[in-house]
């Protein structure tokens, strides 16, 4: 956890210190500072005094609730889409289980810490309406990324910059679900701690935004601006 944290945070204080603050560049950095908030979370869970486990699992949750509307806003930014309502649509849903895991009471009933993972407990109906929630974002995210990738791919050399990024992000999202999904088929048992293991696997989405995506796409957003106006 604290690994993480420290490669995310040093990862967000990097993104702010090299890029112009642009749209993208404000996602990106919000994103890390969302990823490196659930381990810190995680870390004070386990570790902190047994009272404050449901108030950082509170933070850890307001955090991991932005992820997939962050997500799917860089998706339209990478891909030059300035027609947004999805995006507007998973911001207004995110502020509603940000609000639930805020101020609703026993939305938390447990949790159990394991070697490589934190168990968050609570009842099975929020369960199934988050799962709908932060999987189905980030499948649209992905099914978006694959449809513009096309898109680009069929303008040929002169769109060639702008598909890579797309691609990128694309691999992003992959990245650290398949990994995921692998290990809740060979451990059925990790599916109780799926936010962790998500979090803990998305270290590496990170390392693909700042590594690969921000580079590349530094100028691309005004560039795009500019063809738009």
């Amino acid at each position: 956890m604290l690994a993480t944290l420290v490669i995310e945070t040093l990862l967000a204080v990097y993104t702010v210190w090299r890029y112009k603050m642009t749209t993208l560049i404000r996602l990106a950095t919000v994103m890390l500072v969302a990823l490196a908030t659930f381990q810190l979370a995680e870390y004070f869970v386990c570790t902190g005094i047994g009272s404050m486990a449901v108030p950082w699992s509170r933070v850890g949750f307001v955090a991991i609730t932005a992820l997939p509307p962050l997500g799917l806003h860089i998706m339209h930014v990478l891909a030059g889409k300035p027609k947004r309502r999805l995006v507007y649509s998973a911001y207004g849903l995110m502020a509603v289980f940000m609000t639930f895991f805020l101020a609703g009471s026993g939305v938390f009933t447990g949790h159990q810490c394991t070697g490589n993972y934190v168990i968050f407990q609570f009842s099975d109906n929020v369960t199934g309406a988050y799962s709908l929630y932060y999987f189905g974002w980030l499948l649209t995210g992905i099914s978006l990324g694959f449809r513009w990738a096309g898109e680009l791919k069929a303008k040929g050399k002169t769109a060639i910059r702008q598909l890579q990024i797309v691609q990128a992000m694309i691999l992003g999202y992959l990245v650290f679900l398949v990994p995921s999904a692998l290990a809740m088929a060979v451990k059925p048992e990790v599916r109780r701690g799926i936010p962790s293991v998500l979090c803990g696997f998305a270290v590496m989405l990170a390392l693909i935004i700042v590594v690969y995506i921000l580079p590349r796409s530094s100028n691309a957003e005004a560039r795009l601006t500019n063809k738009q106006n």
